[in-house]
């Protein structure tokens, strides 16, 4: 019996692909699958809605600038560190693989010393700082983007959720276009900034919905649960505040216009579908690094975020609207650069850890 320890969490960028290894882990039979947590992080809900014991650790946020938080930093970490080791020998945990996230530092520190082996898993091409400091000392990483910057990082790409990996669009295109409201045998643009919605997108498709329909597209539209836009209820535009089943939308899109956060750039990939890309423009840049092995296969485009309008969706959407070739071979360079196999390529970096114990 082998007990695996995953740490992560904070955002859904950390905790999904956690729970996508974590369920490929949990069908061996005889092993323990326990996940590690903060408190405040979106895994508190996720994994025991899961069926995951979430064994807790201390939110130590590594200090930006001096302050008494600074001061207060080295005794609040090893407290941390601390209650990671007393998790790994209460449950004989015999391996660690980390996401990022606030859990993971204490994590990769506490494996080290409690001598077992540590995996890490980098969904963004600009990596957090737990997992460039993690990757000094790890026995595998994987990271979900050729090209980033981590020490021995093997290109794994992102382990995703069943209902993408198992997805088969053409066999689910009417049931999504009932669904919708859309009409199966019409193309349609899919447009969406993630679960809260992009205010510059939601604006750009307000002011150019109608260019999207003259082109003889359907555009169903995501707009986001705060968006305050009116749905002008029109035939052949399907606008939706919140959708439960994202599977659905990919299944009836034939191009995407959205955000290029890791996950989105993963799934869409994988799934061979051409995109345009918007990327947020507010951070550190992760979002364009994110698209950038889909940008150089000619799988997607970037559109700049501080000039995203209604006329740019005139100038550069609507001509690709016209250019069913040019889709056709966006598509077929996304079927080469995406993978469905995340999952089972982390879980092998695990088991390849576990051997060389």
């Amino acid at each position: 019996m082998t007990t695996y320890l995953l740490a992560g969490g904070g955002t859904a960028g950390h905790v999904n692909p956690l729970l996508a290894v974590a369920d490929l882990l949990r069908e061996r039979s005889g092993d323990s699958v326990l996940v590690l947590g903060t408190e405040e992080g979106l895994e508190s809900r996720l994994v025991p809605a899961r069926g995951y014991e979430l064994l807790i650790v201390d939110k130590v946020p590594f200090p930006r600038r001096p302050n008494r938080a600074a001061l207060a930093f080295p005794w609040r970490f090893r407290r941390a560190v601390a209650q990671v080791r007393a998790h790994i020998r209460e449950h004989r945990v015999d391996v660690v693989v980390g996401f990022g996230g606030y859990a993971s530092a204490p994590a990769y520190i506490a494996a080290r010393r409690e001598r077992i082996p540590y995996v890490v898993h980098e969904a963004n091409a600009r990596p957090g700082l737990a997992n460039v400091l993690g990757a000094r000392r790890a026995a595998a990483v994987g990271v979900a983007f050729e090209g980033t910057p981590l020490r021995r990082g093997e290109t794994v790409g992102m382990p995703l959720r069943r209902e993408i990996v198992e997805l088969d669009r053409a066999a689910l295109r009417a049931e999504a276009a009932a669904e919708f409201g859309l009409d199966p045998d019409r193309p349609v643009l899919l447009v969406f900034g993630g679960s809260l919605g992009a205010v510059r997108l939601n604006r750009a498709f307000a002011d150019s919905w109608r260019d999207v329909l003259d082109a003889g597209w359907q555009l169903l539209h995501v707009t986001g649960e705060r968006s305050e836009l009116v749905d002008p209820q029109v035939p052949g535009y399907a606008m939706r505040r919140y959708v439960d089943r994202m599977e659905l939308a990919f299944a009836l899109a034939d191009l995407i216009v959205s955000r290029s956060g890791s996950a989105t750039v993963s799934e869409i990939s994988a799934l061979g579908m051409p995109a345009l890309y918007v990327p947020y423009s507010v951070g550190n840049g992760e979002q364009r690094l994110n698209a950038a092995s889909a940008v150089g296969a000619g799988a997607a485009e970037l559109l700049d975020d501080e000039t995203f309008s209604g006329d740019v969706v005139r100038e550069h959407v609507i001509p690709l609207l016209h250019d069913r070739a040019r889709i056709a071979r966006m598509a077929r360079a996304a079927a080469r650069v995406g993978t469905r196999t995340g999952a089972e390529n982390v879980v092998a970096l695990i088991d390849r850890a576990l051997a060389e114990k």
